[in-house]
């Protein structure tokens, strides 16, 4: 039964159906099923299916915003479970954003999901965020990681200007910079200086954990 309903609950994710997702979301966690499993083998196998159908010119743009949207929708009543079942095993916070000039969130949104469900506490600054902003958040929240997103080439140079600001006002100490996204790689982070890559959302999460030793 639980394997239906995963299958269901990826479907509705993939197709766009925001309501069935929620409704079966919700039925799901009635059931007592794990959120954590129904995290990975619904929302996100859902939303990983639509990225595939993406990259295979099946689905185009309103697709893909239909499934991101049903996506958002189906971690509404998830988020606050994952967040209880971490059984008080904080990873600390982290701040994500996507970088100034950049639209694109579907990415940093699985990110998200995925660190909360590891025990982040997850500061999602939101899409097209000034230098600014990131830096005045780590100032404020003083994160363990910030994690910054970038999607387009014309956009990812912003983080090697976020980086050095964080270096230059003496907020580098101690915090941990990961960045990720389509046009970024391991040797892009490393010219920038980041302390990690995310590959993908569930890459991201592991990198993660390693870089704050769990």
């Amino acid at each position: 039964m639980s394997e239906a309903i995963f299958d269901a609950i990826s479907k509705a994710v993939t197709e766009g159906e925001e309501v069935e997702a929620d409704r079966l979301v919700e039925q799901a966690l009635e059931a007592g099923l794990a959120p954590l499993d129904i995290l990975q083998k619904g929302v996100v196998h859902g939303i990983t299916r639509a990225g595939e159908l993406w990259k295979a010119n099946e689905y185009f743009l309103p697709d893909v915003i239909l499934a991101a949207d049903a996506f958002k929708t189906a971690m509404q009543p998830l988020e606050p479970r994952l967040k209880e079942g971490t059984d008080g095993r904080r990873g600390g916070k982290y701040v994500i954003g996507v970088v100034e000039g950049d639209m694109h969130d579907l990415g940093k949104s699985l990110v998200g999901a995925m660190l909360t469900s590891a025990g982040f506490e997850v500061i999602d600054l939101g899409i097209d965020v000034p230098a600014s902003r990131f830096i005045d958040a780590v100032k404020e929240h003083q994160p363990v990681i910030v994690g910054m997103g970038a999607y387009m080439t014309t956009t990812m140079l912003q983080m090697k200007t976020i980086i050095s600001e964080l270096e230059k006002q003496g907020l580098r100490r101690g915090l941990k910079i990961m960045v990720g996204g389509v046009p970024t790689s391991q040797e892009f982070a490393d010219e920038v200086g980041a302390d990690a890559w995310g590959k993908d959302a569930l890459d991201s999460m592991q990198k993660a954990l390693k870089l704050i030793g769990a």
